[in-house]
């Protein structure tokens, strides 16, 4: 496969767009925390199909048309953070879970911490909705794009009023 890159302009700032193929591989916020490796970006992508469909379902999420994205996703993790991500994509539009019902539902509520990692290091943000994963106590936590954004996303996803914390 051939990785390539491009950025797409949303409103929250430009986002870093990676695919591999036909795979989305990576989204990344401006100043997002975990940034792709260096030497991971593969060529610069103009015209390309993939981004061509990011682009549009992006659009089409921010402007309240679109609840579920319909991507080929190849994010590189781990087998525990792939199945934190594949639970990530369970998570229903305009929900929230927590870090614990996440561990729980891998069979071990010991877990959160590393699921916490997991859902930190996700690396298809948006699309991958790590922004549904709250604290326990409902409250905003950790997002690699910054809390800002995350409530962006969330307030863009709930009806007003419905909101956990």
């Amino acid at each position: 496969m051939t990785a390539r890159h491009t950025t797409i302009a949303t409103p929250l700032g430009d986002l870093l767009l990676l695919t591999d193929g036909p795979a989305v591989t990576g989204l990344y916020f401006p100043q997002h925390r975990y940034p792709p490796a260096d030497g991971s970006l593969g060529a610069a992508s103009t015209g390309d199909d993939v981004a061509a469909a990011v682009t549009e379902q992006l659009a089409e999420y921010f402007d309240g048309r679109r609840s579920r994205f319909d991507l080929t996703l190849a994010p590189v993790g781990s087998a525990f953070d792939r199945a934190v991500w594949d639970l990530l994509c369970a998570i229903p539009f305009g929900h929230t879970t927590t870090y614990g019902d996440l561990a729980e539902r891998l069979g071990n509520r010991n877990l959160a911490q590393r699921v916490g990692q997991s859902v930190g290091h996700n690396p298809i943000s948006i699309v991958v909705p790590c922004h549904r994963v709250v604290g326990a106590d409902g409250g905003l936590t950790g997002f690699a794009g910054g809390l800002h954004r995350k409530r962006f996303l969330l307030d863009l996803e709930t009806p007003v009023g419905t909101h956990l914390f």
